[in-house]
């Protein structure tokens, strides 16, 4: 190949990766496989090695750079980079909006809603539609010249695209319409026409392209995707794993090696176009980023009211965990671009945006006091009373303290200020003390002497953590052991909730177990919360949970120490209740799993004569204990689970089942005797000890070829 042909061919080559970047990145449309694309790429690469006098700035294979730098250069910002006010209610949003009506009241107010990328904010200077500065948004007003780390982004172009003029009126015509239709729609009067600024627009752009400046700005972020894989990597290497994506992104824009960046395989959203092209609305700057090349998050909306965005707002909440990103809310700008304009800046914030965050999921609030609550063993457990604070979209105003071991450890005090954290659907709990904002006054939290339902003396067993109530008769204890009896994980009783449970039992219709299953319509109907329809569902749920299989039996007798696998673990051992009822303690210590303690409180559980009436009881109100079913094939016998963080693709009952299916068990907390560790979203200590211990690490997909492997 002649030099003129590998030129020609060069300039072929550019254009095709360039072409299917482009189709990729903005339009997320794969038109050839990866393989193939690289397969284009390694021959350019080839043929600039032959010919490096043809290699260009904006050429495909200059993405990573070469040695490198000894330090960021300082750059300064020809328009600030402000941040934005941030709103956390719908009513917080009315008054935002409603303070810059009474700044600009003649403004036309319409809005552009975005997703609010948990990235790192960059800006992309082009020149002659040539990349030649990327920047960080420091103060502001002065970044850091990170250019080199940016060019490894392929969703960056290293040249903007050229449209046709066409294309640039097109769309910006076609937005003007729609715009307009919803003005009148949501105002009743429609935006003066400015068709005549089409013209003027698509030349302004198509000049800068050429001969002239351009400044995107946007978001570089790193997929959720990779963040795991990334720190699947950092475990294997025995460093310490990344808390988010976001600072993994940030990390990544500002190493001073750029090969490191690149093999942080980072992406990028375009937010905002920065020049004077004559644009309308912000939503056209969004459509013109798009037409060059530069790919914009195609989940952005345009919305012609605050309702039109709090529907947008609450449909990104509720599927934002299924998003292949991170994202804390939503961002609402003005859409009229001379209101935005008009509208201006306050301190360090444009009036015209805002971040409409998504519930906070760590807030702070103080300690009020501490009560004690009786559970169904007669364990008592500290609950701490607090401010009432908004935090994972709900109001919370209690968080338990488990025990007194953890209150030590925490350090907490009455009075303290303190951080309460609800990641996702967990319940809220305190995870660190603002010790440093005690002002004297806290007060230590002490351990109860006598029981707060029944008066009777308590006491903590040697060796554990548990303070008890030992009082047969203690009413709180009772309650609470009714209650756990119909839950979900025990016989599942729908519609049999703690606060029905309270009513039955102070109405005297069920004082015993038995008596749920000897209720009657007639018996319901007068209640307050009850009419015909509720009192037949009710007693058509209690018929339906009669039949129930053993291991459910056993975990809703709610027998200390056994939990959902210990049941489980006594089902697969003895088949039948029978069997159960007569084991004796040597018997149970022969049982995997079950040590001296458990064995110890089974053996006091069934060798107490009101326990073993109570479940003749049962059964003579007409209770089926199935018995459980023994499976052949148990490739996972014998090994023990710990599951952690979010899984996207089953709850976690779901995936504790798929375990028990396979004769696996479940644990609650990562020991030596751990056999796996499967890691979900969010995951968080118990990743941490699984990593230190030496146990294997899952992820949701590894999990799910163990699943398909052992089926």
């Amino acid at each position: 190949m002649t030099k003129e042909e590998a030129k020609k061919r060069i300039v072929k080559l550019r254009e095709e990766i360039n072409s299917h970047r482009y189709q990729y990145h903005v339009h997320d449309r794969m038109e050839i496989s990866e393989g193939a694309l690289d397969s284009l790429k390694h021959e350019l690469f080839k043929l600039e090695q032959v010919y490096p006098d043809l290699v260009t700035a904006d050429s495909p294979t200059q993405r990573v750079g070469g040695k490198p730098l000894p330090e960021f250069e300082k750059v300064p910002h020809t328009t600030p980079m402000l941040s934005m006010e941030d709103v956390f209610s719908f009513e917080e949003l009315r008054e935002w909006l409603g303070r810059n009506e009474r700044y600009f009241p003649r403004g036309i107010y319409d809005f552009y809603a975005e997703i609010k990328m948990d990235g790192l904010a960059v800006s992309l200077l082009y020149e002659d539609g040539l990349f030649v500065r990327g920047s960080t948004r420091g103060d502001g007003k002065i970044g850091e010249d990170v250019t080199m780390n940016l060019k490894t982004i392929e969703a960056i172009p290293l040249r903007l695209r050229v449209p046709t003029e066409k294309e640039v009126i097109s769309v910006i015509a076609r937005l003007i319409s729609i715009s307009r239709s919803n003005l009148v729609l949501s105002t009743g009067s429609p935006r003066p026409s400015t068709d005549s600024g089409l013209a003027m627009t698509c030349r302004k752009i198509l000049r800068a392209l050429t001969h002239g400046r351009i400044e995107i700005r946007g978001e570089a972020y790193m997929s959720k995707k990779v963040f795991d894989d990334l720190n699947r990597e950092q475990k294997r290497k025995g460093d310490a794993p990344f808390a988010n994506p976001r600072n993994a992104a940030a990390g990544a824009i500002r190493q001073l090696d750029s090969r490191i960046t690149s093999s942080r395989r980072l992406s990028f959203f375009g937010y905002d176009l920065i020049g004077d092209f004559g644009m309308e609305t912000h939503e056209q700057a969004h459509e013109l980023m798009k037409l060059l090349g530069v790919p914009v998050n195609p989940l952005n909306h345009y919305c012609a009211s605050l309702e039109d965005i709090e529907k947008y707002h609450a449909r990104i909440e509720k599927t934002r965990e299924k998003l292949p990103y991170w994202t804390d809310g939503t961002v609402v700008v003005v859409n009229q671009v001379s209101v935005l304009e008009r509208l201006g800046v306050v301190g360090k914030t444009p009036r015209g945006m805002v971040a409409y965050k998504f519930p906070a999921e760590q807030v702070t609030t103080r300690v009020l006091e501490v009560r004690w609550q009786v559970g169904r063993t007669g364990a008592l457990t500290p609950v701490a009373v607090m401010e009432p604070s908004q935090v994972g979209g709900t109001t919370v105003r209690h968080a338990t303290l488990h025990n007194m071991d953890e209150i030590e450890r925490l350090g907490v005090k009455i009075g303290d200020t303190v951080i309460l954290e609800k990641a996702g659907d967990v319940i809220p709990k305190i995870i660190k003390v603002l010790s440093h904002l005690r002002s004297g006054k806290e007060r230590a939290i002490h351990p109860p002497t006598v029981c707060p339902a029944c008066n009777a003396h308590v006491s903590r067993v040697p060796g554990e953590v548990a303070i008890l109530c030992k009082n047969a008769a203690c009413p709180a204890k009772h309650h609470e052991r009714m209650a756990h009896f119909v839950s979900r994980t025990a016989f599942n009783i729908d519609g049999m909730g703690y606060k029905i449970v309270q009513q039955l039992m102070e109405t005297g219709l069920i004082a015993t177990l038995a008596d749920i299953f000897r209720l009657t319509k007639e018996e319901l109907v007068d209640l307050e919360r009850f009419g015909e329809k509720s009192a037949e569902n009710l007693i058509a749920a209690i018929d339906h949970a009669r039949e129930v299989d053993l291991p459910r039996f056993i975990y809703a007798l709610g027998i200390i120490h056994v939990g959902e696998e210990t049941a489980l673990d006594l089902a697969m051992h003895f088949g039948t209740l029978a069997k159960l009822r007569r084991a004796a303690e040597a018997e149970l210590l022969e049982i995997p799993n079950i040590g001296e303690v458990v064995a110890r409180s089974l053996k006091e559980y069934f060798g107490d004569a009101q326990n073993q009436k109570m479940l003749d009881d049962l059964l003579a109100a007409g209770v089926r204990v199935r018995e459980l079913r023994q499976q052949k094939d148990q490739p996972w016998k014998g090994k023990t689970f710990v599951l952690t963080g979010a899984l996207e693709t089953m709850t976690r009952d779901q995936a504790k089942t798929e375990i028990r299916d396979r004769g696996g068990a479940v644990s609650s907390s990562v020991s030596k005797k751990t056999d796996y560790v499967i890691i979900g979203e969010s995951a968080g200590e118990k990743y941490e000890k699984a990593r230190k211990l030496g146990v294997v690490t899952l992820d949701e997909d590894e999990f799910k070829k163990m699943l398909k492997n052992a089926s």
